[in-house]
């Protein structure tokens, strides 16, 4: 069986490709001198087959093979849909 890849959370910022939804992960990490906690982002390209994301779901995403030039993630769940109208 293979090993799963690594699994972030985040937040659909657009869904405007086929196919293909940008997510964006926030983390905290510790500020090196001042040790506060700084909230820090990036943003991944995730495959999404059916379609099924919007902007503005809470979502889980899992690394996975290259699919494309960028694309190296996977939508695994959708944890919150968002209202639609």
């Amino acid at each position: 069986m293979r090993e799963r890849g690594k699994v972030w959370q985040g937040m659909v910022v657009s869904d405007k490709m086929d196919k293909t939804v940008v997510v964006r992960v926030e983390r905290l990490v510790p500020h090196p001198a001042y040790k506060k906690y700084v909230r820090k982002h990036k943003k991944y390209k995730a495959h999404d087959p059916d379609n099924r994301c919007q902007v503005g779901d809470r979502v889980s995403i899992v690394e996975t093979r290259p699919l494309s030039r960028e694309k190296r993630w996977r939508v695994q769940d959708v944890l919150r849909k968002v209202a639609s109208e």
